[in-house]
Parts: structure tokens; C-alpha cells; sequence
């Protein structure tokens, strides 16, 4: 075993502080990684604050996270020391399973996630808010070396979080996409579908954002507090992609698709949310979610990103700052995503 420094909630709504414990000991098939980055998803907010369900204390979030190999066991073929590597939401998978289903394998028993989760041997796991982490090499992923480390982190989960969805229903030329939301998820929509060859469009609750998507790759720029514009789009969009968490009327924009269209959440409202039987019928629309994506999904995300340089919009922060980048990261006052340089937590 091998003693980490990191960052924990020591308990649900406390505020995340320094923290060591000890990382199992790297097994024939596991790789280990000094962790360089980690990105700060808004989901380590709702697990710290146990806001999900009940969380494992202490908890050390981060499930975006880039490092360095420092060290492969002798069964891992994949990788080197040295070598640029990702580590996303999940570090096990179909553990009760005869084979591993590697194309739906984050939908199924035995997913075992990052952090806040107990791992094959019953112990907690812990995440990317910390110095190193081990993992079986069949759960590390390729980072492209030309990507600004930092800035690839967030495509471990904002990224893939996007790129499934979009694949899935087969965004691409000829096809008219809405992004609902420009924040960590959303921008990352953009830069995807615009990069895939949609044609994109933000929904955004005001104009405050409008240069931002176009920068980013929008064709098209909506606010959703003017009520013309659910006339003007009315029957629109192939597909939908809704980022935001805010208890929008999810039967407006079930408005804006075509016949045969779907609208795709990935965000995660407090609440239920009502939808009319008559908001889906009479256009054969489709109400979908989607989560995350396979490790081997989550790859082809990577290599793509790598193909057309595309990273996130991020801000670093320095470990210290984490409990303030939280309440900023709750008021969206961040564009468009927050990444600690985990080298800060050998600060005083």
C-alpha cells in the first residue's frame, strides 16, 4: 500500500480539507497513476453532499482525472511509465457478469464508480482529488499527448456525458442539433455536434452567452426567456440535448422536435418533472436519458478530441480553492469548468 494526500469530505455537507489515507497495494493487471489534473464535476457536489444518495465518508471526489504512469504491473500490455493517461467515472464494471459487456457496460450490475462506491474487495473507493490512484489497466484510457493536459480533463465525464448521446442518435451532417444549457456539459455539446458536422444551435435562458456559442461552434443562438422563440423553432431539431438540472418545462421543447425526434437528459432535476402524453404522441417524439459512456466509447470520444483538438473551456484552481469553486460551480459562475492542479495540494 501506498499513502495519499488528497482532498475528503470528512462528512455529507461539510466542507471538502486535507485528508491522507492509504491506496491498495497495484496488482499484475493494475496501472498506477500520479494524478496531474482533476476536473470538478457538479455530480461531486451532490455526492459530497449527499444529495444523490447515501454517500461513503470520508469521500474524496473527482472522476475527470489526468496523470502520469508511474508504474504498470507485469500483466499490462497497454502502457508504460510515463505514458498520458485518463481515468474516467467508473474503475470496474460487469464485476458479476461472465463477460464484460463493453459496449453497455456503464447501464448494467457491478458498475463500480470512482469514488463513493465500494470496490470488488468491499473497500471505498477514492477519487482524483488526490496525488496518485490505481487502476486496472482495462479501466485506464489513452489521453492523446498533443491535448493540453489540463484543459483534456473534463472530457472524462463532460465530454463523454455529451459524445454518447450524440453518437447514439447519430448527430452528424444533415442534422439539425439543440443544446439546452451552455455550462460544463453544454459547451462541450457544442464543440462535439459543431465538430461532428450538425448543425448546432444553443437554447439559452438569455443572450448573456450568445458570443460564447457561437465561438465555440453554434450555428444558432436562441434565448429561452422570449417566448417567440418556441414559435419560431416549433418542429425543429432532429435532437435535443438538455445539460441543465433547473426545472424547466420539459413539454416546450419536446415542442421544438420534428417528427421522430428525441430529446435526451442528461441533466438531473431535483425534482420529477411532468410530461403530457400529448407532448410525445402526435409527433412520434421520443423522451430519452443517457448516462456516461463505455470505457471503449469513452476512448473513441478521446481519439476524436485528439483528431480535432478539441478540449474543454476551463478554469484551474489550485486544491485549496475547492470549497469556494463548488458554491461558484452551484451559481454557474464558471466558463465552463473548473480543473485543480493537483500539484497545488504540496502547498503549505
Amino acid at each position: 500500500m501506498t499513502l495519499a494526500k488528497a482532498y475528503a469530505a470528512p462528512s455529507p455537507k461539510a466542507p471538502l480539507e486535507p485528508f491522507t489515507f492509504e491506496r491498495r497495494a497495484p496488482n499484475e493487471d493494475d496501472v498506477v497513476i500520479d494524478i496531474l489534473y482533476s476536473g470538478v464535476c457538479h455530480s461531486d457536489i451532490h455526492q459530497v453532499r449527499d444529495e444523490w444518495f447515501p454517500g461513503i465518508y470520508p469521500q474524496v471526489p473527482g472522476h475527470e482525472i489526468v496523470g502520469r504512469v508511474r508504474q504498470v504491473g507485469k500483466k499490462v500490455t497497454k502502457f508504460k511509465e510515463g505514458d498520458t493517461v485518463g481515468v474516467g467515472c467508473f474503475v470496474d464494471s460487469c464485476v458479476n457478469c461472465q463477460t464484460r459487456d463493453e459496449d453497455r457496460e456503464q447501464y448494467l450490475p457491478g458498475l463500480i464508480q470512482t469514488y463513493n462506491n465500494l470496490d470488488a474487495d468491499g473497500q471505498p473507493t477514492y477519487g482524483g482529488y488526490s496525488d496518485h490512484i490505481v487502476v486496472k489497466e482495462g479501466y485506464v484510457l489513452r489521453v492523446p499527448d498533443h491535448l493540453p493536459k489540463d484543459a483534456a480533463a473534463p472530457l472524462l465525464c463532460a465530454g463523454i456525458t455529451l459524445w454518447s448521446p450524440l453518437k447514439h442518435w447519430n448527430a452528424g451532417p444533415g442534422k439539425k442539433v439543440a443544446i439546452i444549457g451552455l455550462g460544463g456539459l453544454g459547451h462541450m455539446g457544442v464543440k462535439l455536434a459543431h465538430a461532428l458536422g450538425a448543425e448546432v444551435t444553443v437554447l439559452s435562458q438569455s443572450l448573456a452567452k450568445k458570443d460564447d456559442a457561437l465561438r465555440l461552434g453554434a450555428d444558432h443562438y436562441y434565448p429561452t426567456n422570449d417566448a417567440e422563440t418556441f414559435k419560431t423553432l416549433a418542429g425543429t431539431f432532429d435532437l435535443i440535448i438538455n445539460t441543465v438540472s433547473a426545472p424547466i418545462d420539459w413539454n416546450a421543447y419536446l415542442g421544438l422536435l420534428k417528427v421522430d425526434g428525441t430529446m435526451v437528459l442528461v441533466g438531473v432535476p431535483d425534482n420529477p418533472i411532468p410530461v403530457h402524453a400529448f407532448s410525445l404522441i402526435p409527433g412520434r417524439k421520443n423522451l430519452a436519458g443517457s448516462m456516461i459512456g463505455s470505457i471503449k466509447e469513452t476512448q473513441e470520444m478521446l481519439d476524436f478530441c485528439g483528431e480535432h483538438n478539441i478540449v474543454s473551456d476551463i478554469e484551474l484552481i489550485d486544491i485549496q480553492d475547492i470549497n469556494a469553486a463548488y458554491e461558484r460551480v452551484i451559481k454557474s459562475d464558471v466558463r465552463y469548468r473548473f480543473v485543480i492542479d493537483i500539484a497545488s495540494l504540496n502547498k503549505a
